[in-house]
């Protein structure tokens, strides 16, 4: 695009262009031996662990006997077109338009099941991606009464878990989400005012019900043990389809379940 034998000045050329004269300039040099070697081990780690980001890979290298900085990790990912998997905002974006409704659980006693049940949707890596959980939670038992595993995010699989939840268990006195656009279009929130329950939402950035719903979901079945799922099988590579994750997330729900 530079003719630097045209009579027109290569400043000029570079102007109208869009170019900086530097870039015209510039001679890219080749990269190092050294950076060469760190970038294939790099790309081995990314492929066994795709989900580590330019810290644990640091960690990791240096486990090894390899000892280089965080940045220059970074720098040589972005060169490579290589990304951690990592869960993404958005599972709490209300849609514009849509009616939300009053949190009502402020300085309410909860002291019994089906006073109040609490919806939340979070992300299980796998190695393609991610599937979305969405679990209802009986908030005083802790007990999951339903729970659902997809591969989108949308207001259908919102509605059909807390159905399932509603046949199975009854209906509660209030349902707690928080203004995601899966818990704030009419197809969800219709189905639970047609039971003749209350909606209540958390406001824009709460964390108070979402923690309730995730982290005290499983309580442990015997003292001193993680009251979570162990989601690590799905983690680290192995290549499972959403049917096999969600199958993983039955049986250890089942098994939790049967010790409590």
């Amino acid at each position: 695009m530079i003719d630097r034998d045209h009579a027109l000045p290569i400043t000029r050329q570079a102007h109208l262009l869009g170019m900086s004269r530097g870039a015209v300039y510039y001679l890219p040099r080749p990269i190092r031996a050294a950076d060469l070697a760190l970038m294939r081990r790099i790309d081995e780690l990314h492929l066994e662990y795709p989900f580590m980001g330019a810290r644990q890979l640091r960690r990791q290298l240096q486990r090894e006997g390899v000892q280089v900085g965080r940045r220059h990790i970074g720098t040589l990912m972005l060169r490579m077109g290589i990304e951690a998997l990592a869960p993404q905002p958005g599972t709490s974006k209300r849609a514009p338009g849509h009616k939300i409704y009053p949190y009502l659980l402020r300085k309410l006693a909860i002291v019994r099941s089906n006073q109040v049940w609490a919806l939340d949707t979070t992300y299980i890596p796998t190695a393609r991606g991610f599937v979305y959980l969405t679990a209802v939670v009986d908030v005083a038992s802790r007990r999951v009464l339903a729970h659902k595993v997809a591969i989108t995010l949308e207001a259908c699989h919102a509605r059909e878990v807390v159905e399932l939840a509603f046949a199975r268990w009854g209906t509660p006195d209030i349902v707690n989400t928080d203004q995601g656009s899966q818990f704030t279009a009419t197809e969800f929130t219709d189905v639970v005012l047609a039971q003749g329950c209350q909606l209540s939402m958390d406001g824009r950035g709460a964390w108070r019900d979402e923690a309730l719903a995730w982290a005290r979901r499983f309580p442990a079945p015997f003292p001193g043990q993680p009251c979570c799922i162990e989601v690590r099988p799905l983690m680290g590579g192995i290549d499972l389809p959403p049917e096999d994750a969600e199958r993983i997330i039955r049986e250890q729900l089942a098994a939790i379940k049967q010790c409590t």
